[in-house]
């Protein structure tokens, strides 16, 4: 039988042939530990280094680049030419893949936080005796003892409860414990935090003892479900992910086929077939972009440092540009939106206006506030540095709390009274009272809780108007509401007999309690709406309070709507993924629920993060582009599980994360923009030159040069630009949408074409065309010219890539250690080409002065051209620009002022 909670008492000890009084016997136990396994959950097989390390080496560009290195090391063999080639290749293949895998092999330890939820032990009746044993030894059909302050160690139906209360919060999402009675029957599908005759593992007993007989354990237990979401989820690659593997599979195609023509021209041309093979090693050096991974890497530490100050702990690198791209965030209400601090909101007193708590109180209304202290069990600790500790449950916390904000003290008021007694809270009864026996004479009696529970006097008519109106209003705005009757008598009751105790209240008034939203979060909700991000509210709480709150900070919206758990399971999948865009708020929902919103979502081409605190989040989490857990009130589980852990709890640290990732995401761009149109330039270069019949224009070891000092270093700062403000005013990127959107591939096509040409047209000047005054041409000094041309126009290159803006409205002092780089750089090509000792190791060789004013001529001519470009596209768009200011084409624009 699936649903316990609809079985009586009787029918599940039949079901698992057990007796409440005695339990199992030792002999049985063992019989179903055969049968069922351990109380204990299942691990996921991890792979081990060899495996990642192979899967690393199945990437396309890695393959070409040990293709290139095992070409060049025969090359060296064979020529004599010395090694220095090979060892750069493999050793920028090693540093990449030790990234890769140190990236991937971020510790996920969310089954082993799962375990540790469980108690170690738990008291079991085997053989009519208590005994404690280890809770990987219970099997269904154990009778198990509850006792205030234990951990339930597997799924039970209660047997009997006394005053039960149990925190399910970590599993169900609700902020209050939930009461417990043995004796109630429900039926249909009722959602885990109504099952009120079932307790669940790894949730703590907070009040009251209760005996239960065990449903579920391991796997079979609602928290071993979600340790099988944990081991069967499997996270979607990230939009990076995706979008660098395209950019590498299209690149290589680009190396293959042009070595492929390389080959056939070569062959047809009468070229030999050592020749051909240099050709083919110098082309895939040319290909693959060495220093992407590592600059992209760095991007995204950059990005991690910058939200460490920001309240924002990423636990996965790729979180980082992933968040930037995030357009829907499914956000948990309680301790997120809301501060997780039970408050009161109003109160009223009979013949008065309900009255905030945040003004002033007149001294009847503070009396009414005295009297609920009066009526609680709270205390009130003073700390060594003065603050105060209040404990007790969340209702009552909140009365201590106003009452010190109002200046009183409960010590003080109790001292005008003696206590008598208690008549507990209890779920069946949903009230207490206290008895107070009063120092001039005469007895108080004080009774809390539901309105409809209180035994209260009649009422005329126009009261009883007046009370329903008062609680209508309150409930209406999502209030937690409690009256408090009192009845004064001269002699003091039996508390034997709480009926005669409890009879004739007279009403001193009620009070409206919530979980209130936390004051920046209906700002950063506003912010998320001008990014174009959308916000949904997943609870476990109510739907009543969810969408009070939800409305407060405006999630949910005039033509949105409200969906419960129980509503969601009569819907499909695809009646799910077509009609999502109509829900902002999910209350009342399961871990299985959550999952099936993330990944409508995700179905519908969003970006989807997902915050949560609890075990019951956990799932969602891992599905979640983005996982985000609290660090605060977050269980291990659910940080272990997250991919971000927020340290403040705070939803707007999502929204200031987000910002930090569209930057992120933004200097990546520019990274493929900046390393593209280098590379690409190289095979055009080596393309056009062999079509032409003109040799090789560069060797290889002056490719590895231009790629690791002239794009690396320099590209290695670009980690550090801050973008244009207005990144958070434009929608999120798609998760299909390419890196190359926005104009920006037509930009690639403009500028690599500039700086082949220029390559080009040095190298035929100097290694065919004699100069005045300078030596006889040569294929050397060609190539000397043409390193020098194509590492300069590289570094100089990243300037134009910072900004659409032109380069002269951009300040030195934005990103110096940019300017120090290409600098540096520049200096260290001129003088390898000036020092014929030193330049002879890279195959180059002394050039003229003639030569010289070429180069630095030519290199200045791409920048020259993207300049015109920027002024031209500046030109046409600035109309857009100006309704852009106007907020008017915000949701159109898909690119910032910067690649």
């Amino acid at each position: 039988m699936e649903n316990w909670y609809e079985a009586n008492i009787a029918r599940t000890l039949e079901q698992f042939n057990t007796n409440q009084n005695t339990g199992l016997s030792e002999q049985e136990a063992a019989k179903r530990q055969a049968k069922y396994g351990k109380n204990e959950f299942a691990q996921q097989e991890k792979s081990s280094l060899i495996k990642d390390i192979l899967h690393q080496l199945k990437d396309i560009s890695t393959i070409i680049l040990l293709l290139a290195a095992l070409l060049s090391l025969c090359m060296a063999i064979k020529d004599g030419h010395g090694f220095i080639e090979p060892v750069v290749i493999v050793s920028i293949v090693i540093l990449n893949l030790i990234l890769a895998i140190t990236q991937e092999r971020s510790a996920e330890k969310a089954l082993d936080a799962l375990t540790s939820l469980n108690s170690p032990n738990c008291i079991v009746l085997r053989d009519g005796v208590q005994k404690e044993i280890d809770t990987a030894e219970l099997v269904p059909g154990d009778v198990i003892l509850l006792q205030l302050g234990s951990i339930v160690p597997a799924d039970a139906r209660l047997i009997s409860s006394t005053n039960l209360q149990v925190d399910e919060s970590a599993l169900t999402g609700e902020s209050e414990p939930s009461e417990k009675n043995a004796d109630i029957l429900l039926q249909g599908n009722v959602p885990l935090g109504d099952q009120i005759n079932m307790v669940f593992s790894g949730c703590h007993v907070t009040s009251g003892h209760g005996v239960a007989i065990v449903t579920g354990t391991g796997m079979h237990s609602e928290m071993g479900k979600i340790a099988g979401y944990l081991n069967n989820s499997q996270k979607i690659k990230t939009p990076l992910q995706r979008r660098l593997e395209k950019v590498a599979k299209s690149i290589s195609m680009v190396a293959i086929i042009a070595a492929v023509l390389l080959l056939i021209i070569g062959l047809l041309q009468g070229e030999s077939f050592w020749s051909m093979v240099t050709l083919a090693a110098t082309l895939a050096v040319a290909a693959v972009p060495e220093t992407l991974n590592l600059i992209v890497t760095l991007s995204l530490s950059q990005g991690v440092k910058n939200m460490v100050q920001k309240n924002a702990l990423i636990r996965k690198l790729s979180a980082v540009e992933t968040l930037g791209n995030t357009s829907v965030i499914c956000s948990d209400k309680t301790g997120t939106l809301t501060q997780n601090r039970m408050t009161i909101e109003k109160l009223w007193i009979p013949g008065q206006e309900p009255f905030d708590a945040e003004n002033e109180f007149s001294e009847k209304q503070k009396d009414l506030l005295s009297k609920f202290a009066l009526a609680s069990n709270a205390s009130v600790q003073t700390e060594m540095d003065g603050t105060l500790t209040i404990m007790g449950n969340p209702t009552e916390k909140a009365i201590m709390r106003l009452l010190h904000e109002k200046g009183l003290s409960k010590e003080i008021i109790s001292s005008q009274y003696r206590m008598v007694g208690e008549i507990p809270f209890s779920s069946e009864r949903k009230m207490m009272t206290i008895v107070l026996e009063e120092l001039s004479g005469g007895y108080l009696i004080l009774t809390k809780g539901a309105l409809d529970r209180l035994p209260l006097q009649r009422f005329d008519e126009a009261m009883e108007e007046e009370v329903a109106r008062v609680h209508e209003a309150f409930a209406g705005e999502a209030l937690r509401v409690l009256a408090l009757g009192v009845r004064r008598t001269e002699t003091a009751p039996s508390l034997d007999k709480p009926e005669e105790v409890e009879r004739d209240l007279s009403l001193l008034g009620l009070i409206g309690l919530i979980d209130p939203a936390r004051p920046e979060a209906a700002k950063a909700v506003e912010r998320a709406k001008m990014a174009g991000i959308r916000t949904i509210m997943i609870t476990g709480d109510h739907a009543v309070t969810a969408s009070a709150i939800a409305k407060n900070i405006g999630i949910l919206g005039e033509n949105e709507k409200v969906l419960t758990g129980q509503q969601l399971k009569n819907i499909s999948d695809e009646e799910l993924c077509r009609d999502i865009h109509h829900y902002s708020v999910y209350a009342r929902v399961s871990p299985e629920d959550k999952i099936r919103i993330v990944e409508a979502w995700q179905e519908n081409g969003e970006v989807v993060s997902m915050t949560g605190d609890g075990v019951n989040d956990t799932p969602a989490l891992k599905a979640a582009d983005v996982g985000v857990s609290m660090g605060k009130s977050g269980t291990e589980v659910a940080k272990s599980a997250s991919d971000m852990v927020l340290t403040d709890d705070n939803f707007s640290t999502i929204i200031d994360a987000v910002s930090e990732g569209r930057n992120v995401y933004s200097n990546i761009r520019k990274t493929i923009y900046f390393l593209l149109v280098c590379n690409i330039s190289e095979i055009v270069i080596m393309l056009v030159a062999q079509l032409r019949g003109w040799g090789m224009p560069v060797t290889p070891i002056m490719l590895l040069l231009v790629n690791v000092l002239g794009d690396g270093i320099p590209g290695l700062y670009l980690s550090r630009e801050r973008s244009d403000p207005r990144l958070m005013d434009r929608a999120p990127i798609r998760r299909e949408e390419s890196f190359f959107s926005g104009g920006l591939l037509a930009v690639i096509i403009q500028q690599t074409i500039a700086c082949s040409a220029v390559v080009l047209i040095g190298y035929y000047i100097s290694a065919f065309r004699p100069l005045p005054g300078m030596p006889e041409p040569s294929q050397a000094i060609g190539q000397t010219v043409a390193f020098l041309i194509l590492g300069w126009t590289s570094i100089l290159h990243l300037f134009t890539v910072r900004s659409r803006k032109s380069i002269f409205k951009r300040t030195l002092k934005d990103n110096p250690p940019v300017v120090y780089s290409t600098i540096a750089m520049i200096a260290v090509f001129s003088l390898l080409a000036a020092f014929p000792s030193v330049g002879k190791l890279f195959d180059l060789t002394a050039i003229g002065t003639s030569h010289w004013l070429l180069a630095a001529g030519l290199s200045l001519v791409p920048t020259i051209v993207a300049e015109i470009g920027k002024f031209i596209d500046n030109q046409t768009n600035i109309r857009e620009l100006q309704q852009y200011r106007h907020r008017l084409i915000r949701h159109k624009i898909k690119e910032d002022d910067s690649f």
